[in-house]
């Protein structure tokens, strides 16, 4: 406890793997981790039963998956926070080219489910979302790219990255999944800019970006659908958003009570995508400032110990982890309100899915892995000698 409120204390050389990690990983960021996968699990109790008994399966039964597969997240999670950055980057990278070529194969292979966007491969007994996977490794690979460019004779690590995002966001948006393509675009923008990118450059990027929604909204049925249902001021209440904003508003401040929420008899999609209007009928306001608070320690904390950070890999990869997992939460609960148009994206480790509760664990593993505390000064220490 006393590390909790103090600090973590750095490694000391020797020392054996358990106490070492123990003394340096963010005790706070895994804290919050776990404290959100166990609300995922009480809002499953509530939001699955409905769903489970449309598809004729037993009342737990998704919430039997999401354990199982939270389960496996959690194991991931700690297993990759263990690690050194050099590992984390290797395994990165071999990710990466998996995750690219199963991308590349998934309009050959791939299912949409009945959704319209063929993102997964269905296995059966299972189904995978590459993108999901493709996410955190890509953020540490570019992370990669840029500082390397920074080395004196270093390569073009800027312009390879940028060219690996433009390709990824096109296969994305062929899908179409323009959700996970702004995601991608936002942390690679973000570690750019931490990288010394030229404001004018980002701002070049900005409006490509702008143009490439006005075309994707002529080109894509899909996308101008949801743009349109978002622009429209008139909310069918009959719709996925319609339910979800009558649900929070009946929620008020502390919720109609545990069970006595009659959202999720009517959202297909109760719960994933709108898990968080299950929370906000049920358990209120109340709840939801709390969800909120947790990612907010999560993204704040990783921050704030990255400033400290002097490698400038590790700074770059975990500043892009942290936006990213931070943006996301923030697009769901976006959505739900009538912040942003739909994206079908999940609420990280609250929202049900095996994919996207793995892939989460494989994140925000690498970000504790990257906020560890290490014997080797911090950034400031570096501005103190220089002075001298």
């Amino acid at each position: 406890m006393t590390e909790m409120v103090y600090g973590t204390a750095p490694a000391r050389a020797g020392d054996p793997v358990l106490p070492r990690w123990w003394r340096t990983v963010d005790k706070w960021t895994m804290s919050a981790i776990l404290l959100l996968f166990g609300i995922g699990l009480l809002l499953g109790l509530a939001a699955s039963p409905p769903l489970a008994a449309r598809n004729g399966l037993s009342s737990f039964h998704y919430v039997e998956r999401q354990v199982f597969f939270g389960g496996l997240a959690i194991i991931t999670m700690l297993l990759t926070s263990m690690m050194s950055p050099a590992l984390v980057r290797r395994l990165a990278v071999l990710g990466f080219i998996a995750a690219f070529f199963s991308l590349v194969l998934l309009p050959f292979f791939g299912t949409d489910f009945g959704k319209g966007a063929v993102r997964w491969y269905s296995f059966g007994f299972a189904s995978v979302q590459p993108s999901e996977f493709l996410k955190p490794a890509f953020v540490v690979l570019a992370a990669w790219l840029m500082a390397a460019s920074q080395e004196v004779g270093g390569p073009p690590g800027k312009a390879i990255s940028f060219a690996l995002v433009c390709a990824i966001v096109g296969l994305l948006a062929l899908q179409p999944d323009f959700g996970q393509a702004a995601l991608t675009m936002f942390a690679w923008g973000v570690m750019y800019f931490v990288a010394g990118a030229p404001l004018v450059l980002l701002v070049g990027i900005a409006g490509g970006i702008v143009g490439f929604g006005f075309t994707a909204y002529n080109a894509s049925e899909h996308f101008a659908r949801r743009i349109d249902g978002f622009l429209n001021p008139e909310i069918d209440p009959r719709t996925q958003l319609g339910y979800a904003t009558n649900a929070i508003q009946e929620g008020g401040f502390f919720g109609v009570g545990v069970g006595e929420g009659q959202v999720k008899w009517s959202l297909p999609d109760a719960h994933t995508d709108f898990i968080i209007a299950v929370a906000a009928e049920e358990y209120g306001l109340v709840l939801v400032m709390a969800i909120i608070a947790l990612y907010g320690v999560v993204v704040l904390r990783s921050l704030f110990r990255l400033m400290r950070e002097r490698d400038p890999f590790t700074r770059l990869a975990g500043t892009g982890l942290a936006c990213m997992f931070g943006v996301q939460a923030m697009i769901n609960m976006g959505v739900a309100v009538r912040l942003l148009p739909a994206k079908g994206m999940t609420l990280p480790f609250v929202s049900y899915g095996g994919s996207s509760l793995i892939a989460g664990g494989i994140a925000v593993g690498m970000l504790l892995a990257f906020t560890r505390n290490r014997p080797q000064g911090e950034i400031a220490d570096v501005f103190q000698r220089r002075g001298h």
